[in-house]
Parts: structure tokens; sequence; C-alpha cells
């Protein structure tokens, strides 16, 4: 009899909650799905943007996939498994986030019915990435790459394709031809920190400028900045990582002096020492001297007349820009000023744009980055165009670099799904019905288009799968005209890369979370003061301020 009763085994703290085996995996695959719901409708051109408000000074409105679900604040472990896929996603190809996480949502609603009539989740995983690697070999297939004469409109189309579905798409003529000309004037390691975008307000978005160089907006100037000269023709350009301004001397160091009329010597030749370097810098000849640390007034008031531009506090980044458009170099140092160091462009001037006032470099020979001075409304609809700028920067970037190319809405989707429909019927087995399922699963982007934009997507989809079975495979939804049409004759192109990311992490997501059978919580760890309880007499001990002696005395 003693040996049936058995005492209970205790494994985890108390408090612990655990929770396993189906119930679990259908409960992440509903917490995914919720979340898939949330970004569905900003899908494709005719997507609805989401307003997330987080406090009165913090309204974000975006229909950007990657934007809205870190703005999330998503609580569930699984649910940010897609958080984690948008971002990979947005900082890899730079586009396509939200169909690579409408595209997980459909792929575990594919899996749940098999998972409830008892296949285990390993039989799928397996089926979805041989899916997965056949989808794969049929993007690559499809892909036609680009000849180096037709690149400039190759860049351009995939620039318009990437606005189209963003909040600046009635103007995305005017900005892909910007987006090109930007990315174009980089070097082969397309560095995107030297593509600048500043935002100013007021204006029209036509209003934007596209500076070939670089250019940032004054920064804080003393007395005597006025008096400076604002316009030069073929500068010399000195960018320094030095400070060029006098401190008070109890904050610089601590001075003993015997006899108190040595002091003036000491301040003395602190000045001469000041007023030495800045000589230094005019002897250098050049006449216009960026620092990244302060210039202060003495500084500033010698320079105006010396007929110098100076600015301080300059941003690093913008610096690095000024950098890499005159072929200067950033110095340390004001010893020694070769004159390989110093930069030169065709013009420097400062200019007003909206109410501020910025500093262009212009007509630089040897340019490696470009400035984007965004104008535009609302702060909100800036930073949106910001957003959507950056995500069209990343395609040109990528398609320069790959220079190859899909047809998009939605008709690289349909392809893929008819080519592995067709595989299916080749294999028998569970696999068979799983990777079917996987082909459905695609025609998502395709009927999220459709449905976003107000069509009947049964109807359109009835249509594609027609077209594709007769062999026309480049037939995607039609936004403008309320059907199909071809495409890649439409010059609805994406790079093949992207198609490629999305598929693959879109797959190992759906297989990650798949994986999950059981969730252990600990909601005591979680408490604001988790961890071991002070007595009371140890809390008086520290009240008084012998918290040590007294825990040591016990």
């Amino acid at each position: 009899m003693s040996q049936m009763i058995r005492p209970p085994i205790v494994l985890l703290k108390e408090g612990t909650d655990t929770s396993q085996g189906l119930p679990q995996l259908i409960s992440n695959i509903n917490a995914c799905c919720a979340i898939v719901d949330t970004v569905r409708t900003t899908l494709g051109p005719r997507g609805m943007d989401k307003l997330v408000y987080q406090s009165e000074k913090n309204v974000t409105i975006s229909n950007d996939g990657a934007t809205v679900m870190k703005l999330l604040d998503i609580v569930h472990p699984a649910a940010r498994t897609l958080v984690d896929i948008a971002k990979s996603q947005d900082s890899e190809v730079g586009d396509g986030t939200t169909s690579v996480v409408v595209m997980t949502g459909e792929f575990l609603k594919a899996a749940k019915p098999f998972l409830e009539e008892g296949i285990h989740p390993q039989i799928i995983i397996r089926a979805f990435r041989s899916a997965c690697a056949l989808a794969k070999q049929k993007i690559k297939e499809l892909s036609i790459d680009i000849k180096p004469e037709n690149m400039r409109e190759f860049l351009e189309k995939c620039a318009s394709t990437a606005m189209n579905s963003k909040l600046i798409a009635s103007h995305k003529e005017f900005f892909s031809k910007m987006v090109v000309d930007a990315v174009q004037l980089l070097d082969d390691n397309i560095d995107l920190d030297m593509v600048g975008i500043k935002k100013e307000s007021g204006g029209g978005m036509e209003d934007t400028q596209f500076i070939a160089g670089a250019a940032f907006k004054r920064t804080f100037f003393y007395a005597g900045f006025e008096q400076q000269p604002k316009k030069i023709v073929n500068p010399k350009v000195l960018c320094l990582n030095v400070e060029l301004e006098l401190k008070a001397e109890k904050d610089n160091a601590e001075i003993r002096i015997t006899d108190p009329s040595k002091y003036q010597s000491l301040v003395n030749a602190e000045w001469k020492l000041f007023f030495d370097k800045l000589e230094a810098i005019h002897a250098s000849g050049a006449n216009v001297i960026l620092s990244r640390l302060a210039i202060g007034d003495l500084a500033t008031q010698f320079f105006a007349d010396k007929k110098i531009f100076c600015a301080g506090r300059v941003p690093e980044d913008d610096l690095r820009r000024v950098c890499r458009a005159t072929g200067a170099a950033i110095q340390n140092t004001i010893t020694n000023i070769i004159p390989s160091v110093i930069g030169t462009c065709d013009l420097f001037e400062e200019n007003q744009v909206g109410s501020s006032r910025y500093n262009l470099f212009t007509g630089c020979t040897k340019t490696q980055t470009a400035t984007i001075i965004l104008r535009g409304g609302g702060e909100q609809f800036i930073d949106e165009a910001e957003r959507s700028l950056h995500d069209s920067i990343m395609i040109v970037r990528r398609a320069r670099k790959h220079r190859s190319v899909v047809a998009g809405g939605g008709a690289t989707e349909m392809e893929v799904s008819k080519f592995l429909r067709d595989f299916s019927l080749s294999i028998d087995g569970k696999k068979q019905l799983l990777i079917n399922s996987y082909a459905k699963a695609l025609e998502c982007i395709p009927r999220q288009i459709a449905d976003n934009a107000g069509f009947d997507s049964t109807d359109i989809l009835n249509q594609l799968r027609q077209k594709h079975a007769q062999g026309e495979k480049w037939f995607g939804v039609d936004i403008l005209n309320e059907g199909i049409c071809d495409t890649y004759q439409s010059a609805v192109w994406e790079p093949s890369l992207v198609k490629l990311n999305s598929i693959v992490a879109a797959t190992e997501a759906t297989c990650l979370i798949l994986s999950v059978d059981e969730t252990v919580q600990n909601k005591a760890a979680e408490a604001p003061h988790a961890g071991p309880q002070m007595t009371q007499q140890s809390r008086q001990a520290l009240a008084r301020g012998r918290g040590v002696q007294a825990m040591r005395g016990r």
C-alpha cells in the first residue's frame, strides 16, 4: 500500500504556470492570426493606414507593416515572432514587411486543421520546408536579369512599385527619379548612411529638394556669425573634431600658484595657444571650417574677420557626408594640416528652406553622397513620407546589387502556387495534402490586394487561376481597372530578392511556432519587486544608514 502512494514531485517554483500539447499550439496560432488581422488591411496599393496612439505628443500614422508591428506593444511570446520577422525583412530588404506577416498567418491557418486531425507538427514542418525549397527554385527560374543599358529604367520601375502602397504614391514619378539619382551616386558598397533625409515642414511634396552633395541645417551660432560669408565659390573645406572654445579655468584644471602676479601670465599663455590654433587653421587656406565640437564666440569673430565661414556642433553623420562629398578628411588635431585633407566643391551657400536655413555643398565632382530635403504639410505626414522613401531606397539598393526582377501584384505568388499544386499531384501521402495547402496559402497576397481595393477577390482569383493555367505567368491584380493584367508589361516590378526573402522568412517563422508545444510562465518573476524579500529589521537598519553593519551582524 505504501508503494502505491507516492509523494508529488515538484520541479518548478510555486506560481509557475505550464501549458502544453495541442491546446497550447492552437492558442499560439490563434494569437498570431489576431496580430496578422491587425496589419492585413495595409497590404497593397489601396491598403489602409493605421493610427497608433501612444501619448498626446506621440501619434504615428503609417501603413508600413514593420513600423506598425514595432509600435504595437505585443506581450504574447509566440506572437512576438511576427514582430521579429517584420523587423528582419525591413532591415534585410526594406519592403515586403506586411507580405511576410500575412503569409505567415496564412501558413499557420493552413496547418491548423491538420494539427486538429492529429498530424504531428514535425510532419507539417518537413512538408512546409520542402514546399519552401521548391518555391525558391521556381522564383529563381521566373526571375529576369536586367541588362546594364536598361538599368536606369529598371531601378525607376522598382522604386515606383515600392511607393505604390505608400502615402506618397500620387507623387511616385517625382520621387522615384530622386531615389534612383541618390542611390546611383553611392559607391559600390552602397552605404545608406550616405543618403541623408532632412525633414522641413511646410510647402508641398513637390517642393522637396534633391542635393547631389551634402546639406545640413544651420547649427547653433555665436555673435559674429552674421558677418561671415554665406556664399563661397570653389570653397576649401576643413572638417575637424576639435573644440575651438575657451573655457573657464576652474572647469579646465586646478592651478596652484604662490605669486598672484603669475596668474596673468598663465592666462596669456592659454590665449596664445588658442590663437595659435586659429592662425594655423587660417594658414591652411581653408575658408569653410566645420567641427563636430563647439566653436566659441571668440573663434567665430576671428573667422568672421578673416572672411571664413565656420559651423560648430555639426552632427557626426552630416560631417561624414560632407567629407564624402568634398573629399575632406576629419582631423583630430590642428597641427600639420596638409592640402590632401582639405576638400572642395563648386559652390557652398546658405539657403532658406521653409522656416530654417541650410548649408549646401553642391557641384561636388566626385561625390558619393546625396541629401533629400523633404517638404510637406503635417509632421506625421512627413514622417510617413520619410519611411516610404527609406523603403524605396532600400529596394533600389538591393535591385542595383542583384539585378534580377519578378512581376508584382500577386503574379509571382499565383505562379508559384500553381507550380506547387502541380507538384503535389506527383506525390502521395500526407505530404501531398500539406504542400497543396501551402500552395493555397500563397494565394493570400493577390486575394488581400483585391480585398483592400474593394474588389471581388473570389472573381479575381478565379480569373488569375485560369490565366496561369493557360501559361500566362505574369498575370496579377489590376488595381486601376478592377480586373487582372500582365503586371510585368505594366511595369509593376519587384526585385526577386524581396520575394525569396519573404517566403523563406514566413516559412521559418511558421515552422518555429509549430515546433513550440509548451509554454512555461512564472508570474511571480514578472512582479516589479521580484526576488528575496527583506525582513523588517533589515529595512529599519538601512533606513538608519547602518544597512551593511546590520546585515553583517546577523
